[in-house]
């Protein structure tokens, strides 16, 4: 009699998809990223907030909540009186005479000694397109979320800020674990002489400071923007999933279906990275959101003591160092702006990412 095929078990993932779904927390977290993450994809092509620089609205103007700023906002001005063009002027006929004597056809205007000006049309034009040029934009007296002491739109600067933070949190959590999870494993599963250098190049780093082995490495790379904050932090932040991810391999390497695996003829490289990793791939992905949140502040502490981002562009870290002189003033939105989008994100990244090591623990099986 011939067997019917049996359907297949669904995978580790698989399992942990059907889990994640069932917790609603973990679902709003989900929507929660994927909100910021397409904010950040939008922001980054230019079809949001590509304006944010644009001076809309007075110098500190509050919330629109929060009541209008008292007096004319910059940029009204009382019109000018005009002369009616039917205006009686006593001078008109010598002027015509005048004209007619010299052989002018365009009309010029007369200086001192009675010399007219032949570009005086021409200087009247000149002036008025400079006066119009420089004439100021009419600015808002309030705005919905508040503005700088630029005038710039709050919600826009954080919105544009976070594409800046999203950035370096994500990338250089990314590259922290992937090393730390690269070391880890190799000094975990091999041992001996592999795991003594990597203990001694774990034990250098860690016996420094990681403020002073940040500003070290910013000092050695001398240079400002997203991709030199992104280095010194995934450069000095794999020694943490480094630690995890070595004791998982130690523990792990021993255990009856990774022998199973170099019984079948599994490499060596198989073994650590398609049998043993799925098994401990919750310990990085914690250590992902531990570091995703301390590097965005992190970023903070780089912008203030001046090796974050440079000139010109904007970030939740710069958004802050701004904002420490602004509640001396008593402008407090767009701090609040920048921690609440940063709590925000954090805390759901957070969420999010237990859930997920929940579900794929081997161990709830």
């Amino acid at each position: 009699m011939r067997m019917t095929n049996q359907p297949s078990s669904p995978g580790l993932w698989a399992l942990a998809w059907r889990r994640l779904r069932a917790d609603r927390v973990a679902m709003v977290s989900l929507a929660v990223v994927a909100a910021f993450l397409a904010m950040l994809l939008l922001s980054s092509t230019g079809l949001i907030v590509a304006d944010w620089e644009s001076e809309v609205g007075v110098n500190y103007a509050p919330p629109a909540f929060a009541g209008a700023a008292g007096g004319l906002a910059a940029g009204k001005a009382a019109p000018a009186a005009a002369v009616p063009d039917n205006a009686f002027d006593p001078l008109a006929d010598d002027i015509k005479a005048l004209r007619a004597q010299l052989g002018q056809g365009a009309p010029a205007a007369p200086e001192m000694y009675g010399v007219a000006d032949p570009l005086a049309a021409e200087m009247a034009e000149l002036r008025a397109a400079t006066a119009a040029a420089a004439a100021p934009a009419v600015r808002r007296a309030t705005l919905p979320f508040g503005a700088d002491k630029w005038g710039h739109d709050v919600i826009k600067k954080t919105i544009k800020g976070g594409e800046t933070s999203i950035v370096v949190g994500l990338v250089a959590a990314l590259l922290a674990v992937s090393l730390g999870t690269l070391f880890g494993a190799v000094s975990g599963y091999y041992g001996g002489l592999v795991d003594d250098v990597f203990n001694w190049f774990y034990s250098i780093f860690t016996s420094i400071p990681a403020i002073l082995m940040i500003l070290t490495v910013a000092a050695v790379l001398q240079q400002k923007g997203v991709t030199t904050i992104v280095l010194i932090l995934g450069l000095t932040g794999w020694t943490g999933p480094y630690r995890l991810i070595r004791a998982e391999y130690m523990k792990h390497k021993g255990r009856e279906y990774v022998m199973a695996a170099d019984a079948i003829g599994a490499s060596t490289w198989r073994k650590m990275f398609s049998h043993i990793f799925p098994n401990v791939s919750h310990v990085a992905l914690v250590q992902l959101s531990i570091l995703v949140v301390g590097f965005i502040k992190a970023e903070v502490i780089l912008s203030f003591l001046g090796f974050g981002v440079p000139v010109g562009v904007v970030s939740w870290g710069s958004m802050l160092n701004e904002a420490q002189n602004e509640l001396i003033l008593g402008k407090w939105w767009q701090l609040t702006a920048a921690a609440c989008a940063m709590a925000l994100l954090v805390t759901a990244f957070s969420l999010f990412t237990d859930a997920l090591r929940d579900a794929l623990d081997p161990k709830l099986k």
